[in-house]
């Protein structure tokens, strides 16, 4: 058996997680870290645009709800750039336009709450891999 098979799926992968929910943040957040990703957490957009213009992460989990700045607010501001983040957004949002403005402005992945962690953890590994192999 490989070393890298004996390390989680997102080890040393930066990652912001933006929820206004404390219960879904910190639950993300334990999923990625059971992973080995290294993570940050913002409870708002603002937050989440200040974290990204000082530290970018790899992958940002954007909640598409938020106080003081929306998800697609955010996207906006964070993607666009040679080293912008990947970006998850997940949503309880289960329309059509809101998907495909998301990815008119540059989502990586959107996904419908509830989500479950497994999944996020698989979207978030594929995307990283991708990048990666394509780096």
């Amino acid at each position: 058996m490989s070393a890298e098979t004996l390390v989680g799926k997102l080890e040393d992968v930066q990652i912001l997680v933006v929820d206004d929910d404390p219960d879904i943040r910190e639950s993300i957040e334990a999923a990625m870290l059971a992973e080995g990703a290294i993570t940050e957490t913002a409870p708002d957009g603002n937050t989440a645009v200040q974290y990204c213009n000082e530290d970018p992460p790899e992958l940002v989990i954007l909640d598409m709800m938020l106080p003081g700045r929306s998800g697609f607010l955010v996207l906006e501001k964070i993607k666009g750039r040679e080293d912008s983040p990947l970006v998850i957004m997940v949503t309880a949002n289960e329309g059509k336009r809101h998907q495909e403005y998301a990815e008119a402005i540059g989502v990586d992945a959107y996904m419908i709450k509830p989500v479950p962690l497994a999944s996020l953890v698989n979207q978030a590994a594929e995307l990283i891999a991708e990048r990666r192999k394509n780096a």
